[in-house]
């Protein structure tokens, strides 16, 4: 699907999608105002649920994605990704955000009764199916965060004919080893007696950073991670629980990549508990499909960590699509480079997209994007 006909697409569920947004009595349309992205939540209520989807930019642009990690909400798992310089005329001008939460996630979410019973990963995939039928979404973009990336991937495979194009960050494809499985279980056991205490965010912190980032050059916690403590402090940890227990039982995937149908993206930190699986997965979906960006100093929250890497293979993967940086927006650089912002804090090797797997044509160049610290 090329843009044209992506925009034809946006173009006639517009007015349905306005009308269900006021209309429907299946769902809370809620004004946020004191969050950076600008825009309006919905409570969706699904036959599994209801979900928070916080929607920023004009309806009439395709749509994209996200699904954040566990514990983590669109705010605290990809502001630093849309917060960059560049991304408002690569991402922002280019489409239509819809920030899934992860049920219970959202900011000010009560505690999901107990009676309500357990989702697995396929229904929070089904869930995903029918945020796209509320607001009239037939083709989308999706980008996910781990745990996220696997939901997403669920939702592609169950839902090929649905997704265009899948950006995955740190992502995992196989059933869990006996270790994360045991090591899932002392989480979920300190989240049921202590609540989200300092050893569970210490855990949690190692899963999203890396070391470096995690207590820097003199010892002392980053903004990034006293931000995100703040906000992993107003999760309630029996939803964190439920959305942790669905992923310690997820399924290996490994035998159905290759039928994915769209092309993918793969970032991964070079720090990251999920590296192997990452490129596992890469590998697995085929080198014509997938391409794969390995981010150095960085642990699996690249959109966090280390967004700017993110930037210029985006930016390429999107051109496979027609997909292109609004030239009013794009930020000038007095040295000529482009994009700008990645060119002071990233190296782009050679060999880092296959022209294959982004769809156009181009000098093979390295699967490594390095970090100068």
């Amino acid at each position: 699907m090329l843009i044209s006909e992506f925009h034809c697409v946006s173009r006639n569920r517009v007015n349905e999608t306005k009308r269900v947004m006021d209309d429907s009595s299946d769902s809370v349309s809620i004004a946020i105002d004191m969050v950076p992205f600008g825009g309006k939540e919905f409570l969706v209520k699904t036959s599994r649920g209801s979900l928070s989807v916080f929607v920023c930019g004009d309806l009439e642009k395709p749509a994209l994605i996200t699904y954040p990690d566990v514990a983590l909400n669109y705010m605290s798992c990809f502001q630093g990704l849309f917060v960059c310089p560049d991304a408002d005329s690569l991402l922002l001008q280019n489409f239509c955000i819809y920030h899934i939460d992860a049920p219970g996630h959202e900011l000010g979410a009560n505690v999901i009764s107990s009676d309500v019973p357990l989702l697995s990963v396929d229904d929070l995939a089904d869930q995903v199916a029918e945020v796209l039928e509320f607001f009239g979404l037939k083709r989308v973009l999706c980008l996910g965060v781990t745990a996220g990336a696997y939901i997403l991937t669920q939702f592609a495979m169950k839902y090929n004919e649905r997704v265009l194009g899948l950006i995955l960050v740190s992502p995992v494809c196989k059933a869990p080893t006996w270790a994360e499985w045991i090591y899932n279980k002392v989480l979920m056991n300190l989240l049921y007696f202590y609540g989200m205490c300092g050893v569970l965010k210490e855990c949690l912190l190692q899963r999203y950073f890396s070391k470096e980032l995690r207590y820097g050059m003199h010892g002392a916690e980053s903004k990034i991670v006293q931000a995100c403590l703040k906000l992993l402090d107003e999760r309630q940890s029996p939803n964190v629980m439920r959305f942790l227990q669905a992923i310690n039982r997820r399924h290996d995937l490994t035998d159905d990549l290759k039928k994915l149908q769209c092309k993918t993206l793969i970032f991964v930190g070079e720090c990251s508990p999920f590296h192997a699986e990452s490129v596992h997965m890469s590998t697995k979906i085929g080198r014509k499909n997938c391409t794969l960006v390995e981010v150095k100093a960085c642990g699996s929250l690249v959109t966090e960590e280390h967004p700017l890497a993110m930037l210029v293979p985006i930016e390429f993967f999107l051109l496979g699509f027609g997909f292109q940086r609004q030239p009013h927006f794009a930020s000038s650089s007095s040295n000529g480079s482009y994009p700008s912002s990645p060119s002071s804090q990233s190296c782009i090797a050679p060999e880092l997209l296959s022209p294959e797997g982004l769809g156009i044509k181009l000098k093979p160049i390295k699967t490594r994007a390095d970090i100068r610290i």
